[in-house]
């Protein structure tokens, strides 16, 4: 029956169990739940986020004029810009479950709206926000403590070659074997063919038992986060791995303005380049990160996690109702 939702009520109940532990966990340690927007006027320049856009035909945003056809309006990608404008106000630790959105694929692990959970701690830097990260981890997916390595030793591992100084065809070289074949050998930005390599030749190999944690990620994909004091060639951002399964991305967060400007302008650049459409900057957002306090930031995919949790293999097995469903 066509009508049915996607997942079983086994399913949904699991969920709303993990969100209980969500919600808990967070009230212990004295975070604040908050909800924020899911239109903003402002999108994401990230050239592989890719937004909904639509049109607002009210007459009521104060500095936007009525045209015809209204004013643009993006579906966020993830509440991190006005969590950020919060945290800048003054709220202090803050989390947040919301529906995100990202015109890409739909498949095993993708749908184009998806639940994500948010969270912010003020005085952490992200090595502190991976211990807790961990905590949270082990309790709901009842696994082995994770792992942590940088970016460049799961290169070395996996693929003998260091990300960090090999040129573009010695990263080709070490990635022949994937067969990936024209892909690989014509492209020509550096941080594309490093995203392939890792996808494929070390994303199915790390993880496996628990879940890994992977930093130190190359300066060039800082996104919003600082670049190590120690060492300028890499960034203080983290993602985590189970099962070969993308968890989570988090940042010691960047609060600076003038930088921040700086990359999202690059983006843009590099936008007009790859032929895609330019994205109006977040202004807001740019302009609050000069009084963003000392803190780290990370995003989890709860379809995701929930999947692992209960031993999916699809994600629409935890969705109430799949987009195909919808």
């Amino acid at each position: 029956m066509s009508w049915l939702p996607s997942a079983s009520l086994t399913q949904l109940k699991a969920r709303a169990e993990m969100l209980n532990k969500i919600r808990a966990y967070f009230s212990v340690h004295g975070v604040l739940e908050v909800e924020t927007p899911a239109l903003s006027q402002a999108a994401v320049t990230d050239v592989h986020l890719h937004c909904f856009n639509t049109q607002f035909v009210g007459r009521n945003i104060s500095d936007k004029p009525f045209v015809d056809g209204g004013v643009p309006l993006y579906l966020q990608t993830s509440p991190e810009f006005h969590m950020k404008r919060l945290l800048s106000a003054g709220s202090g630790c803050i989390y947040q479950v919301s529906k995100v959105f990202r015109n890409e694929e739909s498949g095993r692990y993708h749908n184009p709206e998806f639940s994500l959970l948010e969270w912010y701690r003020v005085g952490f830097d992200h090595h502190q926000l991976m211990d807790e990260m961990a905590v949270l981890l082990t309790d709901i997916l009842r696994c082995a403590e994770p792992t942590r390595c940088t970016y460049q030793e799961v290169f070395l591992t996996h693929l003998d070659v260091d990300p960090l100084s090999a040129s573009n065809e010695q990263l080709k070289a070490a990635g022949r074997h994937l067969e990936l074949g024209d892909v690989l050998d014509n492209e020509q930005d550096k941080d594309t063919i490093l995203q392939l390599l890792f996808c494929i030749a070390i994303e199915p190999k790390i993880g496996q038992t628990s879940p890994c944690f992977v930093y130190d990620f190359p300066a060039s994909q800082a996104a919003l986060a600082r670049i190590n004091t120690q060492d300028p060639r890499v960034a203080d951002r983290f993602e985590v791995y189970f099962k070969s399964i993308e968890l989570a991305n988090g940042f010691y967060e960047l609060n600076s303005s003038a930088e921040q400007l700086k990359r999202f302008e690059a983006d843009n650049q590099l936008r007009a380049k790859m032929g895609l459409a330019e994205m109006p900057i977040d202004k807001k957002f740019v302009e609050c990160l000069d009084h963003l306090p000392d803190c780290a930031g990370v995003a989890l995919g709860l379809d995701r996690l929930l999947m692992l949790a209960t031993e999916q293999d699809h994600i629409n097995d935890v969705l109430s109702f799949s987009i195909d469903n919808s």
